[in-house]
């Protein structure tokens, strides 16, 4: 039985390629929660561990790579969106069948959650890096704020504030989307 066609990078630092194959996984996981697309996460994967690669110190990382390579992804993935809506539009609903949203469901609620998600990505990909950041973390990536402030170094009420801000500027974007009165 032939085993994944993924590329498996086979020169660079040592380990490298223990790394891909112990949290290629992840990096796609994280990066599909941000773009929505499968192929969009493929892409994130590549770019990770090509930055990994061209890194010196990428033996450092394995100590924490997890946590490393999971924050990378999503950083990457927002960037891609980021330049994606800065240029060209691509639809980031290329596959809705394996989103949340039902089948059974009627064609107007299926089009109303796609464009919702929509603007939501564009409203992730406009705010700071640092905010983008620490909301993909919670919201996707489901970690804590005690989590988040361990791992970039913040404290856990500055990732509080951070959360509560940006749930409430894109509270504010979805509620002018609906047509709503801020």
């Amino acid at each position: 039985m032939e085993q994944s066609s993924r590329p498996v990078p086979s020169t660079g630092p040592p380990g490298l390629e223990e790394l891909f194959r112990a949290h290629h996984a992840t990096v796609v996981g994280a990066a599909y929660r941000i773009t929505g697309n499968t192929t969009d996460a493929e892409d994130v994967l590549q770019t990770v561990f090509m930055r990994l690669l061209r890194r010196q110190d990428a033996a450092a990382l394995i100590e924490n790579a997890g946590g490393y390579l999971r924050r990378a992804a999503v950083n990457a993935a927002l960037d891609l969106v980021r330049d994606r809506q800065a240029g060209k539009h691509v639809s980031l609903d290329a596959h809705p069948g394996q989103l949340a949203t039902g089948a059974s469901a009627a064609p107007d609620r299926q089009q109303e959650t796609r464009e919702m998600r929509g603007l939501i990505r564009h409203a992730i990909a406009q705010l700071p890096a640092r905010a983008a950041e620490i909301f993909a973390l919670h919201y996707f990536e489901g970690y804590s704020n005690p989590e988040i402030a361990q791992m970039l170094g913040l404290s856990a009420a500055g990732v509080a504030v951070t959360l509560h801000r940006t749930r409430a500027r894109l509270q504010a974007e979805i509620r002018s989307f609906m047509g709503e009165i801020s």
